[in-house]
């Protein structure tokens, strides 16, 4: 947190004044989106929490209901915060993130992951904005967050007007379409809330249909349980065998959702931040050379990547199941060395990909 004495609130005027040029700062720290929202619960935002987490379709992610007290408003996070200044940094991509769909000796890495980690990028800028509004207006308290704490960042850019969260749940701008990543600063500071964006989805259900384990039961309801996204990153266990062909050759994350998003087509990737462009080797890389990979030789790959996160053993397992899926019997011989592997679920990932390849012709 940046501090300073407390002052008191801004007049209207000022509040609008400041609130442009926090916008503008914005800009020039690379942000492509940014708005004001007020810091007090949100009656309809905490109970559609409630419900999703009283379905149960928040899967294992135990720290969405171990917190959930505070992620209702930012209030109960911070009693002190009067408003939210909701960011959206763009990583449009150039290339089709639908296109190694029909290269099934390729491996497919959501777009997010192909550069560096966001969470490092937009925290550096996020702060920096931090310390240009405190020396701006003495007396100013903040908070930054992007994606570690009890946030609910989409949301929150809905009510702060930089989009609508759409039928798939993620954010949707009309000007940058979905290729957002989002941060928010809490602040003490009375800034005027934005007029909140109409959903402009309509008769549209796109996202819904391209999904190919249908996580979405309903429209705006997403359960991650069944999301490929959920399965190849938060998922520490053996995949449920009823989803494993459905993830083709994802390996971590996936897009399709975003990518036939028809907002799309104002995103584009010249909006996006240098820190986001793909790194060559994970734009289309083999799945032979992944299978290859000890802890050592995936610490090495994936540096300054969120990758990295998940470990060698959960991503080894991904990569089984698209072996398994890529009907390349090439692959045979690799996957059946992992039957050994010493971690229980990277072999039975590796079991069930050699069963599936010792049928190919």
């Amino acid at each position: 947190m940046v501090n300073a004495p407390a002052r008191s609130d801004l007049p209207p005027a000022s509040a609008d004044d400041l609130g442009a040029r926090i916008a503008g700062q914005a800009r020039a720290l690379g942000f492509a989106a940014c708005g004001f929202a007020s810091a007090a619960e949100d009656p309809v935002r905490a109970a559609r929490l409630e419900t999703w987490l009283g379905e149960g379709h928040h899967g294992s992610m135990e720290w969405m209901e171990a917190r959930a007290d505070q992620r209702r408003s930012p209030q109960d996070l911070w009693p002190q915060a009067r408003s939210v200044i909701a960011l959206g940094m763009s990583y449009a991509p150039a290339h089709d993130p639908l296109a190694l769909e029909a290269a099934p000796d390729r491996a497919r890495i959501s777009v997010y992951a192909q550069g560096k980690d966001y969470h490092d990028v937009v925290k550096k800028r996020l702060k920096a904005l931090a310390r240009w509004l405190v020396a701006e207006v003495p007396g100013a308290q903040v908070k930054v967050f992007v994606d570690t704490a009890p946030v609910m960042e989409k949301p929150l850019g809905e009510a702060a007007g930089i989009g609508w969260q759409g039928k798939h749940t993620n954010l949707v701008s009309p000007d940058h379409g979905s290729w957002l990543f989002l941060g928010a600063i809490y602040t003490t500071l009375e800034l005027s809330p934005a007029e909140v964006h109409r959903d402009q989805c309509g008769s549209c259900r796109a996202c819904l249909d391209a999904c190919p384990t249908n996580a979405f039961p309903a429209p705006y309801r997403l359960d991650a349980r069944r999301c490929i996204s959920y399965l190849t990153i938060e998922h520490k266990g053996p995949v449920a065998e009823e989803f494993r062909a459905a993830l083709g050759n994802r390996i971590y994350g996936c897009d399709d959702c975003l990518a036939v998003c028809p907002w799309n087509k104002f995103a584009s990737e010249a909006q996006a931040m240098r820190e986001f462009l793909p790194r060559a080797e994970l734009v289309a890389p083999r799945l032979a050379e992944l299978l290859a990979l000890d802890d050592a030789g995936f610490r090495s790959l994936f540096s300054g990547s969120p990758i990295k996160r998940i470990g060698r053993d959960r991503f080894v397992r991904n990569c089984l199941y698209a072996a398994g899926n890529s009907g390349d019997s090439a692959l045979a011989g690799q996957v059946a060395a992992l039957t050994g592997d010493p971690d229980p679920v990277v072999a039975d990932a590796a079991e069930w990909a050699l069963a599936r390849l010792s049928s190919c012709p």
